[in-house]
């Protein structure tokens, strides 16, 4: 579809907009990081990178990264097993309720983060009767990341077909074997792509992660909203915010490249 000079023009300038609406907020932050204020003021009055060492010497800050790490790590390797096994018996196989399970397997991603938190301290603290902690953040974390593992490997599962595994089969191979040697090889890909979402997904986390937490953990971005008016610590909350954009970008770029790679490839 060719468009008018008039109409790329005016499609230039929206996508210009939008793209300033999303991304000079998140300048600010980054010129703010190295700003001598120790209020978030702007203009800044001068520049120094002193709070970039004070953050990086934060004991508060840094066992927070190490929390997120540790959440997103486990969450993500959790969404990895289900949501492939998910994924695989949704698509090579037929029962009742199929589409109800691949609905209900979908929906935490839709729903309200502050609707699952709430849902999720409830069924914690009210019937399984489990101190809120370490242990039931990592929980609530894997129930929507499953969903981006879920979507890259049935996504995967759907164009590859089945006949490779059906030639494995009739050859002689288990369905374990099948699965090592030609099924695996098909999604690693896809499972590499979903882990580096759910990860990123899980690190930057907050509204289900408040009500999921518990007095005694505090991840990243728990650290940040706690500290943002805190006084003298708004530069260094302005450094750990850069950090934190860093650690959910970097897997999310991946992912894309991973993504546009094997599409060239095909």
């Amino acid at each position: 579809m060719r468009l008018s000079s008039t109409a790329r023009a005016a499609l230039g300038i929206v996508t210009a907009l939008v793209l300033a609406v999303i991304y000079l907020p998140l300048g600010v932050v980054f010129v703010n990081s190295f700003s001598t204020s120790t209020t978030l003021t702007w203009p800044p009055p001068g520049f120094t990178f002193e709070w970039w060492g004070r953050a990086f010497r934060n004991a508060g800050a840094l066992e927070a990264i190490g929390t997120s790490v540790q959440v997103a790590l486990a969450a993500t390797a959790i969404s990895l097993v289900l949501g492939t096994l998910v994924a695989l018996a949704l698509q090579r196989y037929k029962f009742f309720g199929r589409d109800a399970v691949s609905l209900l397997v979908i929906l935490p991603i839709a729903l309200p983060g502050i609707v699952t938190g709430i849902a999720l301290n409830n069924f914690f603290r009210t019937i399984l009767d489990v101190r809120l902690g370490l242990f039931t953040i990592i929980v609530a974390h894997a129930t929507f990341c499953i969903v981006t593992v879920f979507n890259n490997v049935i996504a995967r599962l759907r164009r590859t077909g089945t006949s490779l595994e059906e030639a494995s089969s009739d050859l002689g191979a288990g369905a374990w074997t099948t699965f090592r040697l030609v099924t695996f090889p098909q999604l690693r890909s896809a499972l590499l792509a979903g882990g580096l979402l759910a990860f990123a997904l899980s690190f930057d986390e907050i509204i289900v992660t408040t009500f999921t937490a518990g007095s005694g953990v505090t991840t990243l971005p728990i650290w940040i909203l706690e500290n943002l008016f805190r006084p003298n610590q708004a530069p260094i909350v302005n450094v750990i915010a850069v950090v934190l954009v860093a650690f959910s970008a970097v897997p999310i770029w991946f992912a894309q490249r991973l993504a546009g790679a094997e599409q060239t490839h095909r």
